[in-house]
Parts: C-alpha cells; structure tokens; sequence
C-alpha cells in the first residue's frame, strides 16, 4: 500500500494547492475588511456570543489577527504547505498545516466556504494526516508502512460519498429523479454551466434518461463493489473516476471532481497502480517500509471507533430515517461538528427545473441601465459559457443560490435568507474597489452610478436553430425588479 499512500498523499497536496491559490485572489473581496463578509466583524460578534475566545467551538488562527494580510498570508502559506506535500517533504507536519489553515476559513467564510466540497476537504484531509507517514520524506525507506485502518475509513468515507449521493435524489421524492428526466434540466440549471453544457442539453431524451439510470446504477450499487476484493474495487474505480469525469466536463466544481477521483485511489493497491506507471518510473516508485509505530497502532482504532461511532448511525438514520442509534451519539457528533471530521454528502437531491437569474444595473439618469457583468455566472446572452474549474469563484456560485432564494420568497411571500445581493449593490454603491476582482469589467469606471437596481430573469438555453439565427448561449424573461 506504500505507493497507493504515497500517491493518495501527494494528489491531497494538489488539492489543497489548488483551493489555496483559489481562495487567495477572492479572499479580501469576500472576508476582508472592506469585503462583502468581513471576517473581523463575525469575529467580533463570534466572541460576544461564545464569551470570548473559544477554539473548540469556533476553530480558526484567525482569532489572532483578520486583517486582509492575515488573509492573504494564511493562503500562500496554505499553497507552501502543499508544495511541499506534493514534493514529498514533511508529509504529516505539512498536511497538518494544510488542514488547520484550511479549517481556520471554513470557520470564519460562511457562505462563501460552506459548501459540501470544503466539508469533503477537511475530512480527507484529516484522514490524510492519520495516513501520511512521519518522517521527513514521504518515499524515504524510514517511512512507516500506511495502516489498514485508515485506509478502510477512506473506503468507508468514499462509499459514503457516492452512496448517498444517489440515496438523497430518490430519498427527497423529486419526480424528475423517479422519471428518469433530471438530466434534461440538469445542464442549464446548474450553478456555473459551460459551453459543453449547452451541447449536453440538446441531447434527446432518451439520451438524458439513460444517463440519469447510468448515474443511479454508479452511485447506488457500484459502490458495493468495494466489498468484492481487489478486482471489485478496480471496477469500482473506474466507474466512480468516469462519473466524475463526466460531471467536470459538463459544469464546474471547483475541485470537488478532482477531490471526489482522489478518494477512490486508495481503491487500488500498489501493484494496479504500478500497472500504468511508466516502467522508467517504476523502480523509483518501490520503496520499502517499516511497520506502524506502537503510537500508531494503538491511536488507530481509537480514531476508527470514534469515526465510526460517529458516520454509522448518522448514515443509518438518513437511509431508514430511525434516529435512536443517532440520538446516543449526537452529543459526541455536535462537539466535533467545529472541526468537519464528519459531515453527510449529496448533491441535488431535489433538481431545479428552472434558472433564475439576478441582474445588477446601474444608471446615471434612472433611464438607460447597464447591467453589471460577472465574470462566470451567466449574464449577456450571447457570450459563452466558460470553464473555470478548478478555480471556485465563490460570489458567482452564491450568486446562483442568492437567485433561487429570491424566487422561492416571491413564491412563498415569505422574506429571503442568507441572501447576498443587498451587499454586493451596497459595495457597488459605495463604490468599494474590494469586490473588484469577483466582478467582470466595471460598467461605470469612472464613479460609482447614480442609481442601482436588481432585475430577477429566468434563464433558459436556446436550442440549435436560435442559437444560429442569433448567436445567443441563452434566452432570458424578466420575473421581477427591486
């Protein structure tokens, strides 16, 4: 298993380079002082609440200082770190870092840092720390051999992942999953969807309803296949990694494809993975081990114990719905919620059949309007929709959620939570340059328009014949305006 580890270790290290460097351009225009959720001021009112400073609740170096440089130094630390994660250098220490600076911004980014995928990141990544070796260097023939333990919990861990991925669709009783037809909104309806998705969409429908039996197929009886030993699990790979495949190619995730493929390498064992590395490689990948440490061995099962204490109820209630087994370790479960060791996945249990849009404009006489222009979200309709992924652009994503929350209090007249627009237009307003670089080119260079408005559309994809009559990606009708 020294090469499986070896390889599981490095490609979390490109992971965390990945939502490091994504984070460190975003980080001031949505933590920062000036930005649209400074992390000073939660801090601030953190500490009122909690009575002070208070790490076990609220985890975060950034009890120390949250000024823009702090936000910025912790993520080129954080991008140092796991360089020296993927070059093999101080593997424990350095993923370690990695997982403490990284949860120090889940702690203090909400919404921008609350999605599934920064979950997902911080409890890999603390399996990594228990997987990964501690000597100096990862392939050093002093390293310790990689526990069975561990990596029976990333096997638990990525069962979890795609099993309740398909669990929640039917679970949630949406009749787009029960009628096999949530692909044919799926592509347009996604948060950030790319041009490859338009081409998706016009796929027939039985196309759509044979992928959607395809993905129920991969995600709820695939993953059993980690039970059938060696060659179940090579199986299980390849139908996990095409899944994954497919969905980075059609929208963007960030890294949470990447992410998601990485867990499925402790799948395989080192001659598999020896299997498709170039034989020039091959004697440089071997290495010898020596066993766990005493330390290690008995700390293993106290962490598989507690994990499982903790994921196995939890999972029996979502699938049968009886908490009881749930309820004896809730308390156990809330005090190391802080910390993402666990945390329960499934993407789209309920599909949006439809795309609602905010619209930002500005005028300097109330009569001509000029529309703001995010740089990936969709806007103008002819222009293209983008690859962005594995950059995470955080405000263009909670836009998309800003927009579905706006639409459901129209439907439900009840008032709109968790919403962001009112901020962006208030840093628009003010002409604040902290939000800057989340936005595309500024429409009003000069200063700041005179008035604003939000518009909400609802956006749809044209078809073929449309789009080669007009040039345009979308079609869009106004729904309301503030």
């Amino acid at each position: 298993m020294v090469l499986t580890r070896n390889t599981f270790v490095r490609g979390l290290g490109a992971i965390y380079l990945i939502a490091f460097l994504s984070l460190e351009w975003q980080v001031t225009g949505l933590l920062g002082a000036d930005g649209l959720r400074p992390a000073a001021d939660f801090l601030a009112r953190a500490r009122e609440a909690l009575g002070g400073i208070d790490p076990l609740r609220l985890p975060t170096v950034f009890w120390l200082d949250a000024s823009d440089a702090w936000l910025r130094g912790g993520c080129w630390l954080g991008a140092a770190l796991a360089l020296l994660v993927i070059g093999g250098m101080l593997p424990l220490a350095s993923l370690l870092g990695c997982w403490i600076l990284y949860l120090s911004y889940v702690g203090i980014g909400a919404p921008f840092l609350s999605y599934q995928w920064d979950a997902l990141l911080l409890e890999t990544g603390f399996l990594g720390i228990l997987w990964a070796p501690a000597s100096a260097r990862l392939a050093s023939p002093r390293a310790t051999e990689p526990t069975r333990a561990i990596r029976w919990l990333l096997w638990w861990l990525v069962f979890r992942l795609m099993f309740f991925s398909g669990w929640v669709k039917l679970a949630s009783g949406d009749p787009t999953w029960w009628d096999l037809s949530a692909l044919e909104y799926h592509y347009e309806t996604q948060p950030l969807p790319t041009w490859t998705a338009w081409y998706a969409h016009q796929l027939p429908s039985w196309f759509q309803r044979l992928s959607v039996f395809g993905t129920f197929v991969i995600e709820l009886v695939v993953p059993f296949g980690i039970l059938l030993g060696r060659r179940g699990r090579a199986v299980v790979f390849v139908a996990f990694l095409g899944l994954q495949a497919f969905i980075g190619a059609t929208g963007n995730y960030g890294f949470f494809n990447l992410l998601s493929a990485l867990l499925c390498v402790p799948l395989l064992d080192d001659d598999q993975i020896l299997a498709v590395v170039p034989a020039a490689l091959r004697r440089r990948t071997q290495r010898s081990s020596r066993p766990a440490g005493r330390l290690r061995s008995g700390l293993d099962p106290i962490v598989v114990f507690t994990l499982l204490a903790a994921t196995v109820p939890a999972s029996i209630a979502q699938l049968t719905g009886i908490r009881a087994p749930y309820d004896l370790v809730a308390p156990a479960v809330r005090a190391l919620q802080p910390f993402h060791l666990t945390s329960r996945y499934g993407l789209f249990a309920v599909m949006t059949t439809n795309r609602p849009e905010v619209v930002i404009e500005g005028s300097d006489d109330g009569v001509t309007w000029t529309a703001y222009s995010f740089r990936w979200k969709p806007g103008p309709l002819d222009r293209r929709p983008t690859f962005v992924e594995p950059d995470m652009p955080r405000l263009d994503w909670q836009m998309w959620f800003d927009a579905l929350y706006i639409e459901r209090a129209l439907r439900t007249g009840q008032r709109a939570q968790r919403v962001i627009t009112p901020s962006v237009v208030a840093k628009l307003r003010e002409g604040s340059t902290s939000i800057g670089p989340l936005l595309g080119a500024n429409p009003f260079p000069e200063a700041p328009p005179r008035y604003l408005r939000w518009q909400l559309y609802d956006y749809e994809f044209t078809d073929a014949s449309e789009r080669a009559t007009t040039g345009n990606w979308w079609t869009r009708q106004r729904m309301i305006a503030d």
